[in-house]
């Protein structure tokens, strides 16, 4: 098999990703900008949908896990008074309904939609179904039944409802979720139906639009310093855990992928990052004066 080709190059590069791309599109994009030999991204958006993609090179792909597990923020605006097969514009309309809720019959049934919710992904939707994307039979016009899945929303809001058919939301939510099911399953509650219009990314984890750069940035400044002075640095993932500091032999050991002593105090057990010299070592589980690497960093 042949290696694939490009520069040993580590970091994050957050994009403001517009409409009309696939989230895969703009990784590419960034990898070829960039060229780097690995790149991947740390939560989907749809194509229709705009704002924070963020782009993980060479060993920050090692960190993705902490991005996709962190809390994300989302401003969507839900037409009411219509259901799509897609739960968006972009879909067909399959179902109208004239009713219209006002202002307090939207806040109050926003309450079920908050904290631990179950939710079902939309039929146009990457879920696997017997290894097959369920977008891919919904193409085709098979309808399914999918299951329903945990999801946690720290809080949804109304913002604004300029007029009777229009909604602008906004959504604090873990992993896994699906804004365009919130539209659908609120316009249900509602009883006037629903999808969603318009959808954009505002911060993600610790990175937020003050960190993100354009595609036509990325175009512009292609294969030159000043596209790879934008990188974040890796351990830029890893804000939300404890960061301890590995002496010279724990450092050594920690490398090779072996438990490591390292200096700091957290709880025993506790998951954290160590440093050495100003870089990240590894992540792992602190146990006491060691720390026992899940991953290890290789940044020279």
């Amino acid at each position: 098999m042949a290696r694939r080709k490009g520069r040993e190059i580590s970091g994050w590069l957050v994009i403001d990703k517009p409409a009309g791309l696939t989230s895969t599109a703009v990784v590419n994009k960034v990898r070829w900008a960039l060229q780097a030999k690995k790149a991947g991204h740390a939560g989907t958006l749809d194509p229709a949908a705009t704002g924070i993609l963020a782009v993980a090179l060479g060993e920050a792909t090692k960190t993705v896990p902490y991005i996709t597990d962190a809390l994300k923020c989302y401003r969507f605006t839900v037409r009411l008074g219509a259901a799509t097969n897609t739960d968006d514009a972009e879909g067909e309309v399959i179902e109208t309904s004239a009713l219209r809720p006002d202002r307090a019959a939207v806040e109050a049934a926003l309450g079920a939609f908050r904290g631990d919710i179950m939710q079902v992904p939309p039929q146009f939707s990457a879920v696997k179904i017997d290894g097959e994307r369920a977008y891919v039979r919904a193409r085709d016009g098979e309808e399914m039944e999918l299951a329903a899945r945990p999801l946690f929303v720290d809080s949804l809001d109304l913002i604004d409802m300029p007029d009777a058919d229009t909604l602008v939301l906004e959504m604090v939510c873990g992993k896994g979720g699906y804004v365009r099911a919130i539209a659908r399953d609120l316009g249900r509650a509602l009883g006037c139906l629903g999808h969603v219009v318009s959808l954009r990314r505002t911060w993600s984890g610790p990175f937020d639009l003050e960190d993100a750069v354009s595609l036509e940035t990325v175009e512009a400044e292609a294969q030159s310093p000043a596209l790879d002075a934008r990188l974040l640095p890796v351990e830029t993932a890893l804000a939300d855990l404890p960061e301890l500091r590995a002496t010279d032999q724990g450092a050594a050991r920690l490398s090779h992928g072996n438990p490591g002593q390292v200096l700091g105090s957290i709880e025993f057990g506790e998951e954290a990052w160590a440093s050495y010299q100003g870089r990240p070592v590894a992540v792992g589980r602190y146990m006491g004066g060691e720390l026992h690497p899940d991953r290890v960093f290789n940044l020279g």
